[in-house]
Parts: structure tokens; sequence; C-alpha cells
């Protein structure tokens, strides 16, 4: 079992940068592949990025792609979501989340595929 933790959100003005973190614990967390979501006020949750167990594969939201960098490293149990260029409609709570049982079957974009969600971390963009 996976338990993980948000943080590095916060209150920013557009065209500005921010780098999210997500740290887990369990011996385990290399093998798993990991996922951001986020969820703005009145808004169904959205799949932001998703990073292979090992790194070696990502994948992000169509409107994501360009401004937004997942990443990983193993020794420190952490997951990381770099954001630049941010625009007022990032506005949103940003969470982090480990692969469940259903991840080969439902694909790293749903997410009904992670099993181990944190309380998420809020993104406020200013405009």
């Amino acid at each position: 079992q996976v338990q993980v933790v948000e943080s590095g959100g916060g209150l920013v003005q557009a065209g500005g940068s921010l780098r999210l973190s997500c740290a887990a614990s369990g011996r385990t967390f290399s093998s798993y592949a990991m996922g951001w979501f986020r969820q703005a006020p009145g808004k169904e949750r959205e799949f932001v990025a998703f990073i292979s167990w090992s790194g070696g594969s990502t994948r992000y939201g169509d409107s994501m792609k360009g401004r937004f960098t997942i990443s990983r490293d193993n020794a420190k149990n952490t997951v990381y979501l770099q954001i630049n260029s941010l625009k007022f409609e990032d506005t949103a709570v940003y969470f982090c989340a480990a692969e469940g049982t259903r991840y080969r079957v439902l694909g790293p974009e749903n997410g009904q595929s992670y099993d181990y969600w944190g309380q998420g971390t809020q993104v406020t963009v200013s405009s």
C-alpha cells in the first residue's frame, strides 16, 4: 500500500511557475505508476499527467502538453509536476495518485485506475 502527500501549491501570478511534489510512503513506491489530476471548482476531475514506474514513459492531458512536466525520483519516493506559464484556468486542486488494481485495464488517464490518493494541494493563479 502507498500513501501520498502533495505539496507545493500556492498563489501565483499568471505566467509564473510552480513545482508540485508528491511524497509517497512505502518500500514499493518505485513499482507504482503515478498520476496527477486536478479539479477546479464546479468542474469534473481532469487528468493532468502520468509517469510509469521507471519514469521512462509519460503522458499528458491534451491541454497540458508543453507547459507541464512530470518526473519522479524513486530514491526519494517523490513525484514532481512542474507547471510553467501558469494560466488562470490552471486554478484547481491538484491531486497525486498511485496506480491501483484496475490500472492495466483502464489505462493511465482514467481516475479509476488509481487506488491511492492524496488530499490535494491548491493552486491559485491570479490574472
